[in-house]
């Protein structure tokens, strides 16, 4: 076992046994899909094969560079701990000319996403079940135009607080991968983590709170999806949203 290895931030990857349209998908249409597993992640390879394809939606913008409109149509947005896979899918039947990768450890989220994908015939979304920050660690420098992490494991426990993602090393990965101006969406339930995160974030100095006024953390922001866990109203507060921008490197 690798004793540097880092905590684990999520909590159980599978519960329920997969139904057979679950379990055909993830051995037909996730090997398709699936970040590898090691090496260098190259976007460009990753996505090859795939061109967007035409409709609704197919210039809509992403969420990155705040102010600025001319971003390529061929932007990355990374989801990190999509559930099953509502707001992902949706993100991406919007957005066709965006490139999205959703990272999920559970696997019974991962089925459902591709229950989703093979409905939206969405050709944009490639997929990674495990941990994030094995993804993170593999892109590219100043590779992402966006990220979301939309209620994430809570760990209310203080003697779990140690693994919440959010943590100063987290952020330093982030800010690698992330291009100045792309934004990091974060949404939470529990007000202890909201708190935790506006810590975290705003003491780092490559990242901007974009909060103008209270309605700006009380309100989700446009075009976002509700989630099936979102739904349920499991923490101690109503939604707390939170956006943040990667500063521009000086």
């Amino acid at each position: 076992m690798d004793e540097h290895r880092p905590l684990r931030t999520f909590g159980r990857i599978k519960a329920r046994t997969l139904k057979p349209r679950q379990a055909g998908l993830m051995e037909s249409l996730l090997p398709h899909l699936a970040v590898p597993e090691e090496g260098a992640i190259d976007v460009a390879q990753l996505f090859s094969g795939s061109p967007p394809p035409g409709g609704p939606g197919g210039g809509a913008p992403p969420i990155a560079h705040s102010g600025d409109t001319s971003v390529s149509r061929e932007a990355l947005v990374l989801e990190i701990g999509f559930g099953g896979g509502e707001h992902l899918v949706a993100q991406a039947s919007a957005r066709r000319w965006t490139r999205f990768i959703g990272v999920e450890p559970f696997l019974n989220g991962v089925a459902s996403c591709l229950r989703h994908i093979e409905e939206a015939n969405a050709q944009n979304i490639r997929l990674h079940s495990g941990d994030a920050r094995d993804v993170i660690a593999r892109l590219p420098d100043a590779s992402l135009d966006g990220v979301y992490i939309l209620f994430p494991d809570p760990w209310p426990k203080v003697r779990h607080h140690k693994r919440r993602l959010i943590q100063p090393e987290f952020l330093d990965e982030l800010a690698r991968v992330m291009k100045p101006g792309a934004e990091l969406r974060f949404a939470t339930d529990w007000a202890n983590y909201a708190s935790w995160t506006l810590e975290k974030v705003t003491r780092d100095a490559r990242f901007m709170w974009l909060a103008e006024s209270a309605e700006d953390w009380r309100a989700p922001w446009p075009g976002h999806v509700t989630t099936r866990y979102e739904a349920k109203k499991l923490g101690d507060c109503a939604p707390i949203w939170l956006r943040f921008m990667r500063a521009p490197i000086v």
